[in-house]
């Protein structure tokens, strides 16, 4: 009789297990919260830029003065690379532009006495170091170095003579991710490219000719 009453209890336990099972609460499994993405900088880039610049160039020698002010529009490419370490972002960058900035002074003396004296560039080279500091996909940055150039001297009435100079640039900008592989930039240049010389042949006395320049530009990269 015993083991009766224990085989019947064994059957209503086993029957009562299912029951038992669907009454308790099941687990419910979340897939694990992803964090936001973080915009990275590293790569290389290619690129447009056009600006506008203000240029000083004085030409001096033992019988002449004059001071052009050169200006007019920029427009050429760009190639840099990017390294993202934390917030700051190092990189290299370089740049042709052609260039129509020029001018003449009709106030000067000597060779550059009547009709003045014109001093013409025609093409700008830069090769610089940049230092960003990222906000997600913004980011201002620092510039600087090399300046590559050519200054074109003519005096009044006379023959033209051309040379290619090398000097230094320094600026700033700031640069805008904003579709994808595509960001954007506007930066400040100043590049000053040093102290050519007008021969005695052209200019009757050997006369120095200096060149700076202030660049305003803005560009659209393209990151790879």
């Amino acid at each position: 009789m015993t083991r009766i009453l224990l085989a019947i209890c064994a059957v209503v336990f086993a029957m009562a297990q299912p029951l038992l099972a669907a009454d308790m609460s099941r687990p419910i499994y979340k897939a694990p919260a992803m964090g936001p993405v973080m915009f990275n900088w590293t790569g290389g880039y290619v690129g447009i830029n056009g600006g506008y610049g203000w240029a000083r160039s004085d030409w001096s020698s033992v019988v002449s003065t004059g001071s052009t002010s050169p200006r007019g529009g920029l427009v050429g490419g760009t190639l840099g690379y990017n390294l993202q370490a934390g917030a700051l972002v190092w990189g290299i960058e370089g740049d042709f532009d052609a260039s129509w900035l020029k001018g003449t002074d009709t106030t000067g003396t000597g060779v550059c006495a009547g009709v003045g004296c014109e001093t013409r560039n025609s093409w700008l080279a830069t090769a610089r170091g940049r230092l960003g500091y990222a906000m997600g996909s913004a980011m201002p940055y620092f510039t600087g170095g090399a300046a590559f150039g050519d200054i074109k001297m003519t005096p009044a009435g006379g023959t033209s003579e051309r040379t290619t100079k090398t000097g230094w640039a320094l600026g700033g900008g700031f640069e805008y991710a904003f579709s994808g592989p595509w960001s954007a930039k506007v930066e400040y240049l100043h590049a000053d490219l040093g102290r050519a010389t007008c021969s005695a042949a052209t200019c009757g006395v050997a006369t120095d000719v200096n060149f700076r320049a202030d660049i305003v530009r803005a560009g659209i990269n393209y990151r790879f």
